[in-house]
């Protein structure tokens, strides 16, 4: 057997073209490895301060239902700044310290509220480039940009929570009261408040930051993390180490990203090959409309992890055919994130959930499926609207994303 069969025979490529594509591939994957250490970094070293006080403090309801759409809002807008695993780890561990008890019911709270988590995160993660890994993947290579996809995500994402929620409220118990009494409270760490803010803005940040200098964006969170780096140690000059940025360092999910190196890598040995091509040309016979190709991608991520989705479809379609901030781009970056909350299984951060609350994936199938799938879809409808509504004012002179660019434009000059 030959080089170009081992390398698809299908795919009009010679070993050195495969290979060339391969090392670009292996260029970009870093970039994205990069990004997530840098970021991860970050927030362990704003945890390790307990800087994340500062959202618990805003946990004051006294009834399941405000505490619903409290938990559900706040979990909706932190994601969209860290990525929706931490997030999720984050509120789930918060509610263990709101929801205090070992009775049934109590855990069973616990339990809906998690789920909640999940689905919220997922939905935050969707609308900015920096909320979830799969964003971030589309954002990092070109498929999307900042601005655009945060016009064109926010609604349907804040559409797709604001179902689900009104779904899982109905199975609060009804005309209870939360027990503040056994709350259970932690005081915030000296120096903490400013560590929070330098650690969040150091993320917010990045996205200007590659606007304005056009800079790879994980430059950005590597120089993010530097001044955080710088801070902690004149902060904690002289003390221990665990507040300092090498302690973080050694606490972040290391065979997380590895996995995700490894899928992304795998990936890209299917791109470089050509055969991704070839799946692109059979899937376009089969699902010809682009709503239905991105609908089932998000259906396919509520089993099989997003990422490996996503980096596929990454593959399948070159900018050249499909170019940065098209409607495909957009509706895969939704459907893979929320659709990820369909089954506890679609998404890390559901993973995560499993594993702090003891959630199986029957109970979540029966509770909570169909709270999410309602979301997804609504998600969808109110994209689908908007690009109505978009094609109608576009007649008459008026575009949103292409005004957001103009505005990101006009800063960057000034």
């Amino acid at each position: 057997m030959g080089t170009q069969e081992l390398i698809g025979t299908d795919s009009g490529l010679t070993l050195a073209q495969s290979l060339g594509k391969l090392s670009e591939k292996v260029s970009e994957t870093s970039e994205v490895v990069f990004f997530i250490l840098g970021a991860m970094t970050i927030v362990e070293i704003v945890d390790a301060h307990r800087g994340f006080k500062v959202v618990t403090d805003a946990i004051n309801s006294k009834t399941y239902k405000g505490l619903m759409w409290l938990i559900a809002g706040i979990t909706f807008f932190m994601s969209a700044i860290l990525d929706n695993l931490t997030t999720t780890i984050l509120m789930v561990s918060l509610m263990k310290k709101v929801l205090v008890g070992d009775s049934d019911d109590m855990k069973e709270n616990r339990k809906l509220f998690g789920a909640l988590i999940v689905i919220a995160a997922n939905a935050g993660g969707a609308w900015t480039p920096i909320g979830d890994v799969t964003t971030t993947m589309l954002w990092i290579n070109g498929q999307i940009s900042a601005l655009p996809t945060i016009i064109s995500l926010f609604l349907p994402s804040l559409v797709s929570v604001i179902l689900s929620t009104l779904v899982l409220q109905g199975q609060l118990p009804e005309g209870k009261e939360l027990d503040g009494e056994n709350r259970q409270t932690t005081e915030l760490a000296p120096r903490g408040r400013l560590v929070f803010a330098t650690g969040v803005a150091g993320l917010v940040s990045v996205p200007l930051f590659k606007a304005t200098t056009g800079l790879p964006p994980y430059l950005g969170v590597l120089a993010s993390l530097g001044v955080l780096w710088t801070l902690t140690d004149a902060i904690h000059a002289g003390e221990s180490e665990e507040l300092k940025a090498p302690a973080a360092l050694s606490k972040i999910d290391t065979s997380g990203v590895l996995f995700f190196l490894g899928i992304l890598l795998s990936v890209g040995a299917l791109d470089s090959a050509g055969l991704l091509t070839n799946v692109a040309t059979s899937l376009e016979k089969v699902l010809p409309n682009e709503l239905l190709l991105s609908g089932a991608i998000g259906i396919a991520s509520a089993i099989i992890d997003n990422v490996p989705l996503v980096a596929a479809t990454m593959g399948m379609y070159s900018l050249d055919a499909v170019p940065e901030d098209s409607s495909l781009w957009q509706l895969i970056a939704f459907c893979a994130g929320t659709g990820g909350s369909i089954f506890v299984i679609g998404s890390a951060a559901g993973v995560a959930l499993m594993g702090l609350e003891k959630v199986d994936f029957l109970w979540y199938a029966r509770k909570i499926s169909m709270s999410a799938f309602a979301g997804y879809l609504g998600g969808i409808a109110m994209y689908q609207g908007q690009a109505m509504l978009q094609g109608v004012m576009n007649g008459g002179g008026s575009n949103l994303v292409m005004l957001g660019q103009h505005v990101v434009e006009t800063s960057a000059v000034f």
